[in-house]
């Protein structure tokens, strides 16, 4: 293992965020007889800040690929968000990163996180490999059910749709615009939901679970302060949104601790994963997601956001690619994973890159 590979780790586990790279020097690799290695290719992969989902999840898989990828040499580069590794790699500073549909939306639309990013493009992002999803929906004060009935009811209110840097609130105001909402944003520390919802500053607040099954511990404590009720989108709300490309899932009561007041919880997922770039061959990613395929089981048993992998990974990668088809290009070596899956839509042929000479 080279020098930067154990200072990265090392300094992974202290927890110091974002690393300068350049300090430190980087040695050959070495065989397990201990001799070097010069062969191996050290793949720096940046994910979101030690203690997140991205962080964990990444830490996991970099184990399973460094195992079974034996030309690769993952390092784990834990960043201050999903959206630095993404614009850390368009620079050119990374070779892999954790990054969402959403953040693609807008870096090929040019807006919002991303607005002027476009120009600044050196390496070509493209769709690699799809990890977990997750599915986000609205929460209202349960005292208040009887005056929002719908999404569009908070039309002018107060929401907080979550920290304004989150691929989380990114898509749930995608979402809301595209149901026509109109809503005032307001900003607020996680630990102070509950009780901003409990005394009506706020209308309402963005909620969401991961792999369609846990919710996260601040909203786990927001339903201990508040009597949280899923506000569910009206039937028309949920029309809009499919018109605007975007899924509407249904979600388990049981992801909650607390009686949420529907006998079905409606969510609109987006996708996270953890993409290469096209300098790694077709035939590498394809080893890589053969690898995943074969270890997706014990993914999920190490961590649970891998379960829709276990599940059915040919299927997770696919609604992937259709989410973020209009917006970056698919990987040839996850294209031909999932034509040898049968898993292939042949709409998508047109938007498969090629790999770098």
């Amino acid at each position: 293992m080279s020098l930067l590979s154990l200072f990265i780790r090392y300094s992974g586990l202290l927890g110091l965020g974002l690393l300068t790279l350049s300090i430190v020097a980087c040695g050959p690799d070495e065989r397990e007889d201990g001799q070097p290695d010069d062969s191996a290719q050290t793949l720096r992969w940046g994910t979101s800040a030690v203690g997140s989902s991205g962080h964990r999840a990444m830490v996991n898989l970099a184990a399973v690929l460094n195992r079974e990828m034996e030309d690769w040499d993952i390092t784990v580069l834990p960043l201050p968000g999903a959206i630095m590794g993404l614009r850390s790699f368009i620079q050119n500073d990374l070779n892999g990163y954790y990054g969402s549909n959403m953040s693609f939306y807008e870096l090929a639309n040019d807006r919002d996180r991303f607005a002027g990013f476009r120009d600044r493009i050196q390496k070509e992002p493209v769709q690699t490999f799809w990890a977990y999803t997750m599915e986000m929906g609205l929460a209202i004060q349960a005292q208040e059910a009887d005056r929002f009935s719908s999404w569009s009811d908070l039309n002018g209110r107060g929401v907080f749709t979550g920290p304004r840097p989150w691929d989380t609130r990114a898509h749930l105001e995608r979402a809301m615009r595209a149901a026509g909402v109109e809503h005032q944003y307001v900003e607020l520390d996680l630990s102070m939901t509950g009780s901003q919802l409990r005394t009506g500053s706020i209308a309402a607040i963005g909620v969401y679970s991961t792999a369609e099954k846990d919710i996260p511990p601040w909203l786990a404590e927001t339903e201990r302060i508040a009597n949280l009720k899923i506000l569910n989108p009206s039937a028309e709300e949920q029309a809009a949104m499919r018109e605007a490309g975007l899924e509407i899932v249904s979600i388990s009561t049981d992801a909650f601790q607390t009686d949420v007041g529907v006998d079905e919880i409606l969510f609109t997922p987006f996708f996270y994963g953890f993409h290469l770039g096209l300098s790694i061959s077709e035939d590498s990613v394809y080893r890589m997601l053969l690898a995943i395929e074969k270890n997706a089981a014990d993914l999920a048993r190490s961590d649970a956001v891998f379960s829709q992998l276990a599940e059915d990974m040919p299927a997770l990668q696919a609604r992937g690619i259709a989410n973020a088809i209009d917006d970056a290009r698919i990987h040839p070596g996850l294209a031909r994973y999932l034509r040898e899956r049968n898993a292939w839509n042949s709409d998508w042929d047109s938007r498969v890159a090629q790999n770098e000479d």
